[in-house]
């Protein structure tokens, strides 16, 4: 796979990036070895390589899913623009 000024142009206006012509020209270089690149490493023989999400094995740690209220309730309230009881006080909007 090899990309021309056109295709980088293409993607410029794409992604609204000004670039110049003597840009695209350069871009054209560095796009095509990194697509060369990309290309020698579908060569590489991985034949009996499980695959792997992280370069190192982890674990997530795990906790008991429990529910609180965070007992904060005053400190919450405290913000509120207007409270009855222990709940927030809203307008009315229905009649």
């Amino acid at each position: 796979m090899s990309v021309d000024k056109d295709t980088v142009n293409k993607i410029a206006r794409l992604s609204r990036i000004a670039i110049s012509d003597a840009e695209a020209d350069k871009m054209v270089g560095e796009l095509n070895g990194i697509l060369a690149w990309v290309e020698q490493l579908g060569e590489v023989d991985v034949t009996g390589v499980e695959p792997m999400t992280a370069v190192i094995a982890n674990k997530l740690r795990l906790r008991d899913d429990v529910v609180t209220d965070g007992d904060v309730r005053d400190k919450v309230l405290a913000n509120a623009p207007a409270k009855e009881g222990s709940f927030f006080g809203v307008p009315k909007v229905i009649e």
